[in-house]
C-alpha cells in the first residue's frame, strides 16, 4: 500500500489521526455482528503503527515483523476481491463459515494481532502522553505486560525482555515522532487526539473479535 508524498511529510501521530477518522465502526443498530470496518483505512493505520514501531529501534524487531506479516495477509486477501473484502467483518465472517478461523495462516488470526498491536500503541502513546518524562524501558514494558505479553508465549516475551534493553530515552523517541518544528506540546497534543479516537475503536474491534471467538487465542 503506497503512502503520498503529503502523508510521508506528515508525522507518524497526524497521519494516524486522518486515518481513524476514516475508520469509524458502522454498527447497525449497535449489532457488532453486523459491523463494518473499512479494510484500506484499517491496513493503512496498521501502516503507521510499523512507522513508530521503528521509532523505538530493535527493541520492536519480533513485533514489527509480525505486524507487517499480518498487513500483508489481509492486503492480498483484499486484492483478491476489493469489493466483497473491503469489510474486514466480512472477511471474518467467510472464514467462520468455512472453519478457517484458527488456521494458522488465517486473516481472523491477522485482524486479531493487529488489534493487539494497536493495543499496545495506544498504551506506549498513553502512558507516554501523560508523563513524556517517564523512563522510557518502563513505559514500554508496563505497555507490553498490560496488552501482548498475556497473549504471547514463552519465545516471543523472552526475545522481548533481551530487546527492552535497547529502547531509546523518551526524549530522544519523542523528537522522533515530532514533525520539523512542531513543539512538545503540540505533540502532546496530538498524542491526546489519537488515543482518544484509539481507544473507542479498539474497544469496538474487540467486541468484534469476541463475537467470532477470537478474543482469548494466544501465539503458540
Amino acid at each position: 500500500m503506497k503512502r503520498s508524498r503529503d502523508t510521508e511529510k506528515r508525522s507518524e501521530i497526524n497521519s494516524a489521526i486522518e486515518e481513524l477518522s476514516l475508520l469509524a465502526i458502522v454498527k447497525p443498530g449497535g449489532n457488532h455482528e453486523t459491523a463494518h470496518i473499512p479494510t484500506k483505512p484499517f491496513l493503512s493505520l496498521c501502516y503507521m503503527v510499523l512507522q513508530v514501531l521503528d521509532k523505538i529501534g530493535p527493541t520492536m524487531a519480533v513485533l514489527r515483523q509480525d505486524v507487517h506479516q499480518n498487513i500483508k495477509r489481509l492486503e492480498m486477501m483484499h486484492e483478491l476481491s476489493p469489493s466483497v473484502n473491503s469489510n474486514l467483518v466480512e472477511i471474518l465472517i467467510s472464514e467462520a463459515s468455512k472453519g478457517n478461523t484458527r488456521k494458522r495462516f488465517s486473516c481472523s488470526k491477522a485482524f486479531l494481532w493487529l488489534t493487539r498491536s494497536l493495543d499496545f500503541s495506544s498504551a506506549l502513546l498513553q502512558a507516554l502522553e501523560i508523563d513524556p518524562k517517564r523512563n522510557m524501558e518502563q513505559i514500554v514494558q508496563e505497555s507490553y505486560d498490560a496488552t501482548l505479553s498475556p497473549w504471547h508465549g514463552w519465545i516471543s516475551s523472552a526475545a522481548f525482555r533481551v530487546a527492552i534493553k535497547l529502547v531509546p530515552d523518551s526524549q530522544t523517541f519523542m523528537d522522533l515522532l515530532k514533525e520539523r518544528d512542531e513543539n512538545f506540546d503540540t505533540l502532546k497534543k496530538q498524542m491526546q487526539i489519537l488515543v482518544s479516537l484509539l481507544v473507542p475503536f479498539l474497544k469496538d474491534a474487540h467486541c468484534i473479535l469476541k463475537v467470532y471467538n477470537l478474543d482469548r487465542i494466544k501465539s503458540t
